[in-house]
């Protein structure tokens, strides 16, 4: 079957389908058909398939005429007919994988796709999970799903494997295309033959590990790394804080260090899909082994309370300014996770704007990227624009997200003060209204 595979794969015959068309899906449907294997996207959201289908990009990481173009031509099409997999000999699945409301994994998403697909699975298909989850997830708990739903099993009639998404929204470097991928799978075989699509269809390399237990390991690493990292730098600029010390200037000194450190810098909090919520799952999945993970639940702490205690900045600046947070108009510029994109999911500065108005601010935003948003069920609204008449009349700026498109001068030379929690101020000359985080 191998040989038959890696044929099929060499000469473009094989269809492939890709099940969730959100940031990590449709950016890897339309590379896929770019490299040109007919490609077919699934998805529960009726609008997210009639926009493909109509040439129409809602992601910030697919050119629009990319899109327009492979649709027209018939290499990429998108469904909400599961039944279709049946086309399909390479399944990817790219469903969010969240947190529930006591902080646990969520597998909803990815267990109801593995269900969608499984009555529909042919005989020799390769199938990927690429959702970010705990180590264990491909192997205890889609196989059994793949396997009773379809009659097939596992590593004799179909390949089932796990390949993480690395997907970072707004990088300019590094897309779907030009990022190494990495490969784990259950047997050799499929290993071999979901290694070969990758490798067809990218151009950042394949790194091949022994199992899908060691691929769902390193993702989580990845983004456990940046999380203890970030609740690190963290945790020292609110020490920083205390001592009279710039923690900016701090980073800045230490970066020079050609070997041994990696800069990372605060913020009023994680934003993402990612670095927010994988400490949970590993955390969560070690505790199976009577393991806790303290350093990893650490730094979780001190990210997870940073929104408040920006919060708290933010009150000690209207006092300084003989005024109260209670009642006052607070401004907040940028709501999105990072910055120059349109995603704000998990954004800490959505919990920053939610706690300022618990305390009885009466808040407004401004983002040039992000339009409106959702938070606790309730729809906020960005102002249109951003004049000197609406900076001046805020008793207090929070810079919450460092859009690069923001007149920042102008926002230094209207505003009655300013608590900048992103630096992205640094450039202004005329400081004296300004408090960085």
């Amino acid at each position: 079957m191998v040989d038959d595979v890696r044929t099929s794969i060499e000469h473009r015959t094989i269809t492939c389908g890709t099940v969730g068309l959100g940031y990590v899906g449709l950016p890897l449907a339309v590379e896929k058909a770019k490299a040109g294997f007919r490609t077919i996207g699934f998805d529960v959201q009726p609008a997210k398939v009639d926009m493909v289908n109509a040439g129409q990009n809602y992601i910030g990481d697919v050119v629009q005429e990319d899109l327009a173009q492979l649709v027209s031509s018939g290499m990429l099409e998108a469904t909400g007919d599961f039944s279709r997999v049946a086309q399909c000999d390479f399944v990817a699945l790219c469903v969010p994988t969240p947190l529930d409301a006591h902080q646990q994994p969520d597998t909803s998403y990815m267990e109801a796709s593995a269900r969608e697909i499984a009555p529909h699975l042919k005989p020799g298909a390769m199938v990927v999970l690429e959702s970010t989850t705990y180590p264990g997830t491909t192997e205890d708990l889609i196989r059994p799903i793949l396997e009773e739903g379809s009659g097939l099993v596992c590593g004799k009639d179909f390949y089932l494997g796990f390949s993480p998404e690395r997907v970072d929204p707004g990088n300019l470097v590094y897309k779907t295309k030009s990022t190494p991928k990495v490969v784990g799978a259950i047997g050799e075989d499929a290993l071999e033959c979901i290694s070969a699509v990758y490798e067809a269809v990218l151009e950042g390399g394949v790194t091949r590990v022994s199992s899908p237990r060691v691929a769902e390991m390193e993702k989580i690493l990845e983004n456990t790394y940046r999380n203890v990292n970030i609740g690190l730098v963290n945790e020292l600029a609110q020490l920083c804080d205390e001592m009279g010390i710039d923690i900016w200037e701090v980073i800045d000194a230490a970066k020079t260090k050609p070997y041994g450190f990696t800069a990372f810098y605060p913020g009023p909090g994680l934003g993402g899909h990612c670095i927010p919520l994988d400490p949970y799952y590993l955390s969560w999945k070690a505790r199976e082994y009577g393991f806790h993970t303290s350093m990893i639940e650490a730094s979780m702490m001190v990210n997870d309370r940073m929104p408040e205690y920006c919060v708290d900045r933010a009150a000690r600046v209207l006092n300084d300014q003989q005024k109260a947070l209670n009642g006052s108009k607070v401004l907040v510029l940028g709501v999105a996770y990072k910055q120059d994109i349109d995603d704000y999911r998990e954004s800490p500065a959505l919990k920053v704007i939610d706690l300022l108005e618990r305390r009885g601010a009466e808040v407004s935003y401004f983002d040039p990227w992000v339009s409106s948003y959702r938070f606790k069920g309730e729809t906020h609204e960005s102002l249109p624009e951003l004049t000197p008449e609406v900076v001046a009349s805020a008793d207090l700026v929070v810079v919450a997200c460092g859009h690069t498109n923001v007149d920042y001068e102008m926002v230094q030379a209207n505003a009655q003060a300013v608590f900048d929690t992103k630096n992205a101020m640094k450039g202004v000359v005329n400081r004296d209204n300004i408090e960085v985080l």
